[in-house]
């Protein structure tokens, strides 16, 4: 885990000795701890600071989520702030984060997927040691830390736990959080105890009573080019009006690295789930391999294949839960529309990134949805036909995405997606094709 430090203001693949190697799977690279925008302060090195602002304009057309086909032409403005304080009065150690989320222009209600007003994101303690243990073989410290207080953070591929960046407002948890060693040991290990914050609108976040997520993950790097990621997660919810009594234990192995030499890379997971949903067993799986290559050209273009699986719910009757619970991972790059969760999902996906210059990056790639369920829901759009009659085609997508870096604090991104529905969602939703196109704007203000 990235802790607060100032040995951890580098990248972990930046120092020579690390055992780190990021994964070349296409939009799985973990955010840091310390926020991109946050940096050293000149005259206190032990203070980090930052601020920066995200507006983007989305032209959505038809889309699949809303009640009603139409136009809708939002501007999305995020605005967040960063302190961190570091190496002063160890083992003592804190950070703050501030986040203000609002949406202009738009034709529908408020929602807290695009408001979350002038809310704390990040407010912990943490306590820091790193000479309890013994450095790893090539020297590299391997602290140990507790954490308690409102965090946001990002693990393995970002599919079950990560921050949803993409989204104007941050998953946030209130809790335990501690580590055994960083990104840059041969080893390390994240533990988490943590409560899911609901994101309300314009009062402060609270808790989800009752519900409480576990968590514990492991990396090992001791072969050369391959990381190994087992783990285990736990979702505990105790009963409400509206939901049952569950509990949700989740083991699953992560692995990625490349084929020496050759140009190929690969980043593979699978995850079982069983427990209990009131009176049901559940009985569901997940998984998704990604196959790379890239080029010796230029522009390093990279050609990936990819297959992402979640099971769904067979038969509501029968005593077995199958669907699968996707914690709170992402919902992009599943769908570039934002459609699609990992739930009930078969997607097949081919993909091409380029970089023509260090600051112009490109990537486009076609996807395929279906459910895995014909029976179960299509989470994205609310639908669901428990016959199965109307077969388990979601549709197709075609999308595309430039990013430019225009200074080291502007960068703009340009992106545009067509989705064409299928049986299902022409049958429980519209049969309407639906365009999404947007542009995106990054200021680092401090």
């Amino acid at each position: 885990m990235l802790a607060l430090g100032s040995m951890l203001h580098a990248a972990p693949d930046s120092n020579k000795n690390s055992y780190f190697q990021p994964s070349s799977s296409y939009s799985t690279t973990r955010d840091p701890d310390i926020p991109k925008y946050a940096h050293v302060s000149g005259e206190f090195p032990w203070l980090d600071l930052g601020m920066d602002h995200r507006t983007r304009f989305e032209y959505r057309d038809d889309d699949i989520r809303r009640p009603e086909a139409g136009l809708d032409m939002p501007f999305l403005h995020r605005t967040r702030a960063y302190l961190g304080i570091h190496d002063v009065i160890d083992p003592l150690r804190f950070a703050i984060e501030m986040q203000d989320a609002r949406r202009s222009n738009g034709n529908y209600a408020k929602d807290n997927r695009d408001f979350n007003e002038f809310e704390l994101i990040r407010l912990q303690a943490e306590l820091y040691f790193d000479d309890l243990l013994d450095a790893d073989p090539r020297g590299n410290e391997r602290p140990v830390s507790l954490r308690y207080g409102i965090q946001n953070f990002e693990f393995l591929d970002r599919r079950l736990l990560g921050n949803n960046q993409w989204r104007n407002t941050a998953n946030t948890f209130l809790g335990f959080r501690g580590a055994i060693g960083q990104d840059a040991n041969d080893w390390n290990l994240d533990f988490l105890a943590v409560q899911p914050l609901s994101r309300e609108i314009s009062d402060w976040d609270q808790p989800v009573d009752g519900q409480w997520l576990y968590g514990l993950i492991g990396h090992w790097r001791g072969w050369k080019n391959v990381c190994l990621e087992p783990f285990y997660l736990m979702l505990d919810q105790e009963k409400t009006s509206t939901l049952s009594d569950r509990t949700v234990h989740s083991p699953g192995l992560r692995t990625y690295g490349k084929f020496g030499n050759s140009g190929f890379d690969y980043d593979a997971s699978v995850v079982h789930q069983h427990g209990e949903n009131g009176n049901r067993d559940i009985n569901a799986w997940g998984a998704n391999v990604e196959i790379g290559y890239r080029l010796d050209h230029p522009w390093k273009p990279r050609l990936s294949a990819f297959l992402g699986y979640a099971s769904g719910d067979r038969d509501p009757i029968d005593g077995i839960d199958n669907r699968f619970e996707r914690f709170y991972g992402f919902g992009r790059p599943w769908s570039a529309n934002d459609y699609i969760v990992f739930e009930n999902i078969i997607a097949p996906k081919l993909r091409v990134e380029l970089t023509p210059t260090e600051k112009l990056r490109v990537d486009f790639g076609y996807s395929w949805y279906d459910l895995a369920s014909e029976t179960d829901r299509f989470s994205g759009a609310k639908a669901i036909d428990a016959t199965g009659k109307s077969g388990s085609a979601i549709g197709h997508e075609f999308d595309i995405r430039t990013r430019w870096q225009m200074t080291k604090d502007w960068e703009a991104i340009l992106g545009y997606a067509h989705f064409t529905p299928g049986s299902f969602t022409g049958k429980t939703v519209r049969t309407d094709d639906t365009d999404f196109a947007y542009l995106e704007l990054n200021l680092i203000l401090f």
